[in-house]
């Protein structure tokens, strides 16, 4: 989340995939339910469209599958190419999805990169992939790999016990999450009720949270960046269920920038329960 408005060509380029970091569903009901999700999302930066998100959740009882595919559209793709990919993959435990692997590939005008990391018991044992990038960064200690889960798995939230999704205490938790190079927590806070109409898929009640950004290790120190985002108020993440599962999965994200407010946008989301195998 860090870099990915990066003031500089090359994090344009790969805006579309970068974002795939941002998105991606869970509350407790029977072991038995199963969920399913495809949206679709529009990115915009100040009312103009500069990207596109084809996001998939798959949810058992037991474990769980989310990849996303994205790549820059409208203004952006006359300027820059860039798209990108993720997939990442665990098991359903305690309430809770706890990754193993997760993969990242970006592709722009620059060339193409693969970031991969597996966990074991919560933590990071392994990452391969490019180097960081040879300039000065708050260097990631062994504790930072350390009870943290993968940017997209953090942000599929486990309701509240009573199974209620527009619950507030839903948005009252700290997300810790590691990338690959950058370690940093999203602090939720409830913000408010509200609803979305879509043309496709959902439609009804939605749960806002507040974000704050706590960057960690992994980032320049001098980011602007950074300075600019860490601690606002008023970064968004909205929720809604996937049906049939334990889940709560982003709907809509905003988010301020240094150039103005960027959006993602659902404008499908189809949320089905599955039949449970016999």
């Amino acid at each position: 989340m860090i870099a990915i408005l990066a003031p500089h060509r090359r994090a344009a380029a790969g805006l579309a995939g970068a974002l795939l970091c941002l998105i991606a569903g869970v509350w407790p009901q029977p072991a038995a339910a199963q969920g399913r999700l495809k949206a679709t999302y529009d990115i915009s930066m100040t009312g103009v469209s500069i990207g596109r998100i084809v996001w998939r959740v798959d949810i058992d009882e037991k474990r769980y599958i989310a990849s996303a595919q994205g790549k820059a559209s409208g203004m952006l793709s006359v300027l820059v190419s860039g798209e990108g990919s993720v997939v990442t993959q665990g098991v359903v435990a305690d309430g809770r999805m706890i990754p193993s692997d997760f993969i990242s590939r970006t592709s722009d005008d620059e060339g193409s990169s693969e970031l991969r990391m597996t966990f074991e018991d919560g933590a990071v044992k392994e990452v391969i992939g490019p180097p960081p990038p040879p300039d000065k960064r708050v260097a990631v200690t062994e504790a930072d790999r350390r009870g943290v889960s993968d940017p997209l798995t953090a942000v599929l939230i486990p309701a509240r016990a009573g199974g209620d999704a527009l619950a507030r205490g839903n948005c009252d938790r700290v997300l810790p999450i590691f990338d690959g190079r950058r370690r940093y927590n999203l602090a939720l806070s409830f913000k408010r009720l509200d609803r979305v109409r879509l043309a496709r898929g959902f439609s009804g009640p939605i749960l806002v949270c507040g974000v704050i950004l706590q960057p960690i290790s992994g980032h320049r120190a001098d980011s602007m960046l950074v300075k600019y985002l860490a601690g606002r108020r008023d970064l968004e993440l909205w929720f809604a269920p996937i049906a049939g599962s334990a889940f709560i999965a982003p709907i809509r994200v905003l988010l301020p920038t240094l150039l103005g407010t960027l959006e993602i946008a659902a404008e499908q989301f189809d949320a089905v329960a599955m039949p449970t195998p016999q």
